[in-house]
């Protein structure tokens, strides 16, 4: 079975608000969305780094991603 190329992008989120403990548990449910491969958090709460597929999410489909799952967070533009 031939399995689809991937492309894997890395995306830099800082959060508009402080951290919070209620984060820990919407990062933890980031990695069972659909095209992310890894999220993860700054050591210094800041903000996060995921890794996705974009050749199944665009940046605007991760942005929506992570502000569904009440995260509040606005990508680094690189």
């Amino acid at each position: 079975m031939l399995m689809g190329a991937m492309t894997l992008v890395e995306a830099r989120y800082r959060f508009t608000a402080p951290f919070q403990e209620e984060f820990t548990s919407a990062i933890q449910s980031a990695h069972s969305e659909y095209g992310v491969r890894s999220v993860k958090l700054d050591p210094k709460l800041e903000g996060l780094t995921v890794l996705y597929d974009a050749s199944r999410l665009t940046p605007e489909d991760l942005d929506h991603t992570l502000r569904r799952l009440a995260l509040p967070v606005e990508r680094i533009k690189q």
